[in-house]
């Protein structure tokens, strides 16, 4: 438990975390793009070849809005650590990924990072931390995009110095609410497969935890074989969005959402069901082998088609 570390929650509001800077080429944006399934299907999709080649002679490629998070990963270069709190990287989890968008991102950018604290929660066996990345363009300084990464830390709660458990948001809760799927039938469904290898070629990356490549490691943490990223299969589910929704215009995408509620394993079918409320599309994703949800969350979008 925290407590027993001594770990001050105060102390971790003042926390100034490095500033950092990632700097990437178009030949990583193609890999991210191969590596949450782009032309997967069809190496000639007329949705998804502008993520992996100069198509009709363009000069630049488009980079998918998921490929912001990456930048959140590369901004937290030690982990996430805050001073005095101790915890078992194995129990880590992935709980949430918020991501907001405010201009598309280049074919190749150095990206320059600010992290600071957005939420600290005593769950008491648990603790939840959220941190925030605003990434700049750092040749322009221009805001990119910001990241609220969400991860549920088991076994380091009950730091509270008080009976009421210990919780700071620096931003609106609502806005992080649980989504809840309409019963109704879905506007649109897109089924999905991913490769036996999909979380060998998501984790080129950035993202080499052994928990997606070892299968000793994933047999420690209770899986029977190494499992896919979550913001991999995050990545699977809004590429549907945008294919469905924003005939093909990622650049139509403004905000993104996705809870991770269940393991994928790589070769297993992703079916996203999606429905429409306003601008915001509701979304949930299924393994159809274990007809099981494993995310959900919801995507917002400046705009619908014309054509919906």
């Amino acid at each position: 438990m925290a407590e027993s570390s001594g770990f001050d929650p105060q102390l971790a509001l003042s926390h100034k975390f490095p500033e950092t800077t990632y700097t990437y080429t178009a030949r990583d944006s193609v890999l991210y793009a191969l590596g949450v399934g782009a032309c997967a299907r069809d190496a000639v999709d007329d949705d998804e070849l502008k993520y992996v080649y100069h198509a009709n002679g363009e000069q630049s490629l488009q980079v998918l809005p998921t490929f912001a998070a990456l930048f959140s990963l590369a901004s937290l270069p030690n982990g996430f650590n805050l001073p005095g709190l101790e915890y078992d990287q194995r129990l880590l989890l992935h709980g949430q990924q918020y991501i907001e968008l405010y201009r598309p991102f280049p074919s190749s950018a150095c990206i320059h990072n600010k992290v600071s604290l957005a939420g600290l929660h005593d769950k008491g066996k648990a603790a939840i931390i959220e941190f925030e990345t605003k990434s700049y363009e750092k040749e322009t300084g221009e805001l990119l995009c910001m990241n609220r990464t969400t991860v549920f830390l088991r076994g380091a709660g009950g730091f509270s110095k008080s009976s009421q458990p210990y919780s700071y948001s620096n931003y609106q809760t609502d806005k992080a609410s649980a989504v809840k799927i309409p019963k109704t039938h879905p506007f649109a469904v897109f089924e999905d497969s991913t490769q036996p290898s999909q979380a060998l070629l998501y984790r080129l990356s950035g993202d080499y935890n052994p928990l997606h490549s070892d299968p000793m490691v994933a047999k420690i943490a209770g899986f029977s074989r190494p499992i896919l990223h979550g913001l991999c299969t995050l990545g699977f589910a809004v590429r549907a969005i945008i294919k469905c929704i924003c005939n093909g215009d990622p650049n139509l995408i403004k905000s993104i959402t996705g809870r991770f509620l269940l393991h994928v394993y790589p070769g297993e079918t992703l079916i996203t069901e999606m429905w429409l409320d306003d601008s915001r599309v509701i979304y949930q994703a299924k393994v159809k082998e274990r007809n099981q949800t494993v995310l959900s969350g919801y995507v917002d979008v400046h705009r619908l088609p014309s054509s919906l």
